[in-house]
């Protein structure tokens, strides 16, 4: 977060705002209020009932097929509501998925007031953080938060670019039709999250034909991703949303530690060309991005195609 607000803070062209507390009602909008629930009391049982490790909540066993039963025990909740290792709830990790959310929303208060665009800088990340799972660094969905929100006035269309599909994006939006979901994302036959992002997924009941996946394979370079952004951009225009929704990740950075898809900056910032183009007013929310040296960069190299 520190050098993408370095970065910011290094263009005319950027206004820094403090997020505004919108408080639960659109977190409980697109969340099971039990697993919200979860995440607010995780933190301060699990110093009750810790004997040994206080210092992270781990869950020792997933539920892999889940029943409407829920474990009374915290260990059995968190395996219950947190799907991988890599969303460990620790003292700070309420607060601040709180704070990420809120920050989206405020991004999201900015365009429906008439700003053509807003970045909500989040950290955590949203985009695996299911209607009721956490998971890949997330616990609640920022984007999912904000499109939904949006969606209350208008038509709402929300891109995913980050290296990982936005699994929990997808779970969220799955069965609905108000919200035209698209996520360009590695190709879950190699890559995390692995069982949610292919091509074969396009929605169901309702929300049948509303959500598109298009994977990636390793290696894909500037002219291969450009080539199917255009195509979801295609979806997009024949949609006609009133408001976009971008979940912004810079893991697709070509020297990104966690990925293997190869965009330059310079294509990072085609990327946003491309999406400005389409002439929305925009909401674009911080995902991924584990190049800690060109995240700054990165982001600026997006955003400022929007300015």
């Amino acid at each position: 977060m520190d050098r993408i607000l370095s970065a910011l803070r290094g263009v005319e062209w950027a206004e820094l705002c403090e997020p505004t507390d919108f408080g639960l009602d659109p977190i409980h909008a697109v969340h099971d209020r039990e697993y919200i629930d979860f995440l607010a009391s995780a933190w301060t049982e699990w110093l009750d009932t810790a004997s040994e490790d206080k210092t992270t909540l781990l869950p020792a066993t997933f539920a892999l097929r889940r029943t409407p039963q829920k474990p009374k025990s915290l260990l059995g909740r968190a395996g219950y509501y947190i799907m991988d290792l890599s969303a460990c709830i620790v003292e700070g990790t309420y607060r601040a998925a709180l704070a990420s959310a809120h920050c989206a929303m405020s991004a999201a208060e900015a365009v429906a007031g008439g700003e053509r665009s807003a970045f909500g800088l989040c950290r955590p990340p949203g985009h695996h953080a299911g209607r009721d799972f956490a998971g890949g660094y997330c616990f609640i969905n920022n984007a999912a938060v904000a499109a939904n929100w949006l969606a209350s006035v208008g038509k709402v269309a929300l891109l995913d670019i980050d290296y990982h599909c936005g699994n929990g994006t997808q779970d969220i939006f799955y069965k609905r039709d108000d919200v035209l979901t698209i996520s360009i994302h590695a190709d879950p036959d190699f890559e995390y999250p692995h069982y949610a992002g292919f091509k074969e997924e396009k929605g169901s009941g309702r929300g049948f034909g509303f959500h598109h996946n298009f994977p990636l394979p390793s290696g894909t370079d500037d002219t291969a991703y450009l080539k199917t952004l255009n195509e979801a951009l295609e979806l997009i225009r024949t949609y006609k949303p009133e408001s976009l929704v971008v979940s912004a990740g810079m893991d697709i950075y070509a020297d990104d530690p966690l990925g293997s898809i190869k965009v330059t900056t310079a294509g990072i910032g085609e990327i946003g060309r491309c999406v400005a183009s389409l002439n929305l007013p925009t909401v674009i929310v911080m995902e991924g991005g584990y190049n800690n040296d060109a995240l700054g960069r990165n982001v600026v190299s997006f955003l400022g195609e929007f300015k």
